[in-house]
Parts: C-alpha cells; structure tokens; sequence
C-alpha cells in the first residue's frame, strides 16, 4: 500500500480499498496507468467519499486513532 511508509514515521494515512476490475500488478504504476483508463463514475463516487471521509473527520470531537511507531530494527 502506498500509504504504509508515511504511517512508519508517524503521520496519519489512510488507504482506501478499492475494486479489483482494471486495477492489476500489470498496469498499477506502469506505463499503462494512464487517464484513458479512468472510469469517470469511480473517480465520481470516490470524490464524494474522500470529501465525505475528510468532513467528518475534522469535524469529530477527538482526535482519530493512530497506530503505534514501529520500533526501529536492531543494528540500525
């Protein structure tokens, strides 16, 4: 997930899951992930739920739960 490394260092991330169709290994950050790929009426649904998403999370009276920071390895 792309959002993991940014919850390793502490900062608040959230990945979203998504339907499978059109969306592999073969075309997921390759060349061929291009806009005439895009399904219009998923970006549309998407939009509304990340601005929905986004709404009520700032608008909650505490804060969201955070994950703990992994330790760091050992030699490291």
């Amino acid at each position: 997930m792309d959002h993991t490394s940014f919850r390793w260092i502490g900062l608040q991330s959230f990945g979203f899951l998504q339907d499978p169709i059109e969306y592999s290994t073969r075309t997921h950050h390759s060349n061929m992930d291009v806009y005439g790929r895009v399904q219009q009426g998923n970006v549309m649904r998407m939009s509304v739920m990340r601005a929905s998403f986004a709404y009520h999370s700032a608008m909650r009276p505490e804060m969201l739960p955070r994950l703990a920071m992994p330790k760091p390895l050992k030699g490291n």
